[in-house]
């Protein structure tokens, strides 16, 4: 079962968590120095999830970028006519996590290398993209790749285009995985992403 079809099965009890998905705090750090990244990897609700954990990441909204449409809604997007992509703009320390950071947890937190498809989830939504705030985070997202290419045998296919706007997805997609970590897709498809994040992060420390 891919993640639409879930969706479409469980549009029901996902407005009834929509409350709380806007009132959950987010992973929040002390300092107030902040920087912004915008990422899609495939599915915002698994990206999301990796980030949250991040230590110097203050917040993650997943959201619609690098399509043409204003104002997009889910349903929209998921047709693949927006041309938008499902992404997620992350808000960070950068005296506790360097974008070079952010960009490395990018790679390993999804398949690069396959065109527009992650997993069971296909179409141009689900579009491996880095939308760069400036030129800096430009060279940055372009040396980390070739960088990341090392440790991929096929070529990865990710676009690198400058962030023109970004649209927040409905609130029923905020802090997806923690407010519905019992769905099935959570389980079968995120659960695995996190634990094995969670594995990296204690080797880290």
């Amino acid at each position: 079962m891919n993640r639409k079809t879930l969706f479409s099965l469980s549009f029901g009890l996902l407005l009834g968590a929509a409350s709380a998905a806007l009132g959950q705090t987010k992973n929040m750090n002390s300092t107030n120095q902040t920087d912004t990244a915008t990422l899609g990897g495939g599915c915002f609700w698994c990206t999301e999830a990796i980030y949250q954990m991040l230590p110097g990441v203050k917040s993650v909204t997943s959201g619609y970028a690098g399509g043409t449409k204003e104002n997009p809604t889910y349903q929209q997007v998921c047709t693949g006519d927006t041309g938008h992509a499902e992404v997620i703009q992350v808000e960070f320390d950068p005296k506790v996590v360097s974008y070079e950071k952010i960009l490395e947890t990018f790679w390993e937190a999804h398949d690069p290398t396959t065109l527009n498809r992650q997993g069971n989830d296909t179409g141009t939504q689900y579009r491996s993209i880095i939308l760069y705030n400036n030129e800096a985070q430009k060279a940055a997202a372009e040396k980390s790749k070739a960088a990341a290419q090392k440790h991929f045998k096929d070529p990865i296919v990710t676009q690198i285009v400058p962030l023109k706007k970004f649209y927040k997805a409905e609130g029923y997609h905020q802090d997806y995985y923690r407010n519905n970590s019992f769905q099935p897709y959570c389980r079968a498809v995120i659960r695995p992403k996190v634990e094995k994040f969670e594995k990296k992060l204690k080797t880290e420390k």
